[in-house]
């Protein structure tokens, strides 16, 4: 299905295969980093990954991407922070936050103002895949 987008500046190149969507997620843990981003390119989606929010702003920088899974208990910056300025630089890009790690209770606020921010879905560590899958679907429906 082709959407129209609005003009990404020359300078930021899309990060694409096909009719893939493009999907960059951010988790400092290593394990969970890596099965998430294997469950999304089972689904056939084209995946990069980033430690922390700095380098998903980094990444951001030069790549547009159509979907950002972001956790919000990260330890260089909070994932709110990372949200609010990726935002600024891909208004266009849906965003679904996420959090846990038995933190749940404590990160509730987070949640919220994540999803004040826009955010399409919040969800809480640990989700199935098919939650994961689900969310992801219904994110890129909601086109850009």
């Amino acid at each position: 299905m082709d959407r129209a987008r609005p003009a990404v500046p020359p300078e930021k190149q899309k990060v694409t295969c096909q009719n893939l969507a493009s999907i960059l997620v951010v988790d400092e843990n290593p394990d969970f980093l890596n099965t998430i981003c294997q469950a999304i390119r089972r689904a056939g989606h084209l995946v990069v990954e980033a430690a922390d929010g700095r380098m998903a702003l980094e990444m951001a920088k030069w790549s547009y991407f159509d979907l950002m899974i972001a956790d919000l208990n990260q330890p260089q910056q909070n994932g709110v922070e990372t949200i609010m300025t990726f935002m600024q630089l891909h208004p266009e890009t849906k965003i679904i936050a996420m959090t846990g790690d038995g933190m749940w209770s404590s990160e509730r606020s987070f949640l919220a103002i994540a999803q004040s921010l826009g955010v399409v879905k919040a969800l809480e560590k640990p989700f199935s895949t098919n939650e994961l899958l689900t969310t992801v679907s219904h994110a890129l429906e909601l086109g850009g």
